[in-house]
């Protein structure tokens, strides 16, 4: 049974030295720490200790937002500790003590898993409902629709032929694939 320390500051120029202090006072036997921005799991210190992760351990962090940014995560990441038959403990967050004496963050864990599906499911429901009033989904609206003045321009000086895409990219600052693109799908393309 291993205590292992997780800590992580969002960029290079913050300090790691508060939390730190604070997860001293219960000892601890491996530190993780890492100075990066969390808004992704695919942190290399997080994984790497996930991956070192052994039953018993207890992973401390002083309070949830150094380890997890969404519900969504949070519900993953304690899946992936449960799985290695490991536990999370938050100091700022005391309802989160995923040890074998706390049983009601189960219960807190299953009420924020609830309130997270219905969320998602509310939002497919206005989803569908935006669908029938509509008579269409009709997705996000293009970049590159048919009053882009960039696009446009970029196009009209391709016609002209007087300059190389390169340039034109550079003018406009509409990127090679897109002008392309539009150019095949129009059917426009000079051979």
């Amino acid at each position: 049974m291993r205590k292992i320390v997780y800590i992580r500051v969002s960029s290079e120029n913050q300090n790691l030295k508060r939390q730190l202090q604070q997860l001293k006072e219960i000892g601890m036997d491996l530190i993780f720490q890492e100075k990066v921005s969390g808004a992704t799991t695919n942190r290399k210190e997080l994984q790497k200790m996930l991956e070192n992760l052994k039953a018993g351990d207890t992973i401390y962090v002083t309070d949830l937002t150094r380890i997890t940014r969404s519900t969504q995560d949070l519900f993953t990441l304690i899946n992936k500790i449960r799985e290695k038959k490991a536990f999370l403990i938050s100091l700022k967050d005391t309802w989160l003590n995923l040890s074998k004496y706390n049983p009601y963050s189960q219960f807190l864990i299953t009420i924020m898993a609830g309130v997270n599906q219905l969320e998602r499911d509310l939002i497919k429901m206005r989803q569908r409902e935006g669908i029938k009033k509509e008579g269409k989904y009709k997705g996000r609206v293009k970049k590159y629709h048919a009053d882009h003045a960039g696009m446009n321009y970029s196009l009209k000086l391709y016609h002209e032929g007087n300059m190389t895409v390169k340039k034109i990219c550079e003018i406009t600052n509409i990127s090679k694939a897109s002008i392309y693109r539009k150019l095949l799908k129009n059917k426009e393309l000079k051979g």
